[in-house]
Formats: C-alpha cells, sequence, structure tokens
C-alpha cells in the first residue's frame, strides 16, 4: 500500500499558507480583506462554472443537485456542520469558522485534481498531480484564511478523510481500478456536481444570495451514483 505522500505535501502547504494569511488578516485593513473577499468570491463562481458546465449529461447533474439540496435540507446537513463549526471556534476566541471551513473544504477537495490526483497516488505512488494541486492550494489557502479566518485550517481534516481515504482505497482496489479513466461519466458528473456546490459557494461569498451550501453536498455522492445507473442502462 501507498503511503499518502501526495495528500501530505498538500497539507503541508495548506497548513503554511493558511497560517500566514491568517496571521497576515489580522494586520489588513478591513477593506482590504473585504476586496480580497470579492475576488474569492469571483474566482470561485468561475471555477464553479468551468466544473459544471463539463457536465457529459445535464439532466444528471440536475437530478442529483436537486435531490441532493432536499436530502441535506431534509437531514439538516448545513445546519449540523455549522454547529460544529461553532463548538470548534471556541478555541480560537469565538470567531466565526464556519464560511472559512466550507469554502476551503470545497476548493481544496471537489474537481478533478483532488479525484485524479488520489487516485493516481494510490494506483501508481505517482503524486506529481497533487503537487501541482498542492501549490494552487498554497496560495488560495492563504487568501482565504486572509479574508475568512482560521476556519481554512480546519480543511486539512477534510483533505486527509477525502483525499488521503482515495488514496488508499486506489491502492486497495488496484486491481479493479487499473482501466480508470478520468473521461468515466462517473467521475464526469461527480466534477460537475462539485462545480454546481462550488457555484453556489462563490455567490454566497459575493453576498448575491445566502445559500445553505452544505445541504448540497449530498449532491456529490448522487451524481457519480446516478451517472453509473445511467450508463448501465
Amino acid at each position: 500500500m501507498y503511503v499518502v505522500i501526495g495528500t501530505w505535501v498538500n497539507m503541508a502547504t495548506v497548513l503554511v499558507g493558511g497560517s500566514l494569511g491568517w496571521a497576515l488578516g489580522a494586520r489588513v485593513p478591513s477593506r482590504v480583506r473585504e476586496g480580497a473577499t470579492i475576488g474569492v468570491g469571483l474566482a470561485t463562481v468561475v471555477l464553479g462554472l468551468r466544473l459544471a458546465l463539463g457536465t457529459g449529461n445535464v439532466l444528471v447533474l440536475m437530478v442529483s443537485v436537486i435531490l441532493g439540496g432536499a436530502v441535506g435540507a431534509a437531514i439538516r446537513l448545513g445546519e449540523r456542520i455549522e454547529r460544529g463549526t461553532q463548538r470548534v471556534g471556541r478555541l480560537f476566541r469565538g470567531r466565526p469558522l464556519g464560511e472559512g471551513f466550507l469554502a476551503a473544504s470545497l476548493l481544496f477537495c471537489v474537481g478533478p485534481m483532488a479525484l485524479l490526483g488520489a487516485i493516481q497516488d494510490g494506483l501508481y505512488g505517482d503524486w506529481s498531480l497533487l503537487a501541482a494541486k498542492s501549490i494552487l492550494d498554497g496560495i488560495s489557502s492563504l487568501t482565504l484564511a486572509a479574508a475568512l479566518g482560521p476556519g481554512v485550517l480546519l480543511s486539512l481534516v477534510v483533505i486527509l478523510v477525502y483525499q488521503g481515504g482515495l488514496t488508499v482505497a486506489a491502492s486497495l482496489l488496484s486491481s479493479h481500478l487499473a482501466g480508470f479513466s478520468p473521461d468515466a461519466p462517473a467521475a464526469v458528473e461527480l466534477s460537475a456536481a462539485g462545480g454546481a456546490v462550488v457555484l453556489a459557494l462563490g455567490i454566497t461569498l459575493l453576498r448575491l444570495r445566502e445559500f445553505k451550501v452544505a445541504d448540497l453536498l449530498p449532491a456529490l455522492v448522487l451524481a457519480p451514483l446516478l451517472a453509473w445507473v445511467v450508463s448501465v442502462l
């Protein structure tokens, strides 16, 4: 089994960038932080659109997002995550952590680089794609932490569980995933559904409309499942 080198490198860059951004954030005037937040929001919208428009089946995307949002709202997923971050927030003198945590977790873990890089690391021990992602995430974490605070650092747990878990799973299932392709319908629709969630996050960051973005997360499970069902049928 491969050790998750790519994930550890990714976590290190996020830790360094996020810590530096958090330290600088308190010394940056509020108008500058507000400008950075707008910039992050715009970049997030662009990324979300780019990923969502990559869908190979718009019906799968629509159904997964609609059902995912309904399931998330029914189980109050967003509220549960927010309550959890509020508890942790007491360790940071009560500073709100939810927005930074959610924004960073989605940006770092949703998208083809996280999925394909983790699988590539597990199958072949090649973490070059995750190395490139680590550089991008380190820069992004600095900007995010300066604008949104220490909640960004909590995304380290999500990176470890999601990205590291994918690497370990790919290593264990290597005999079945040897022919894995980034063009597989499940991978394509997972990325597209992730783009829709990231787009909702960007709109929220820009304060255009407040979404309970975490309620949409079940779509990330439903999209590849529906894509697989459609491919079988």
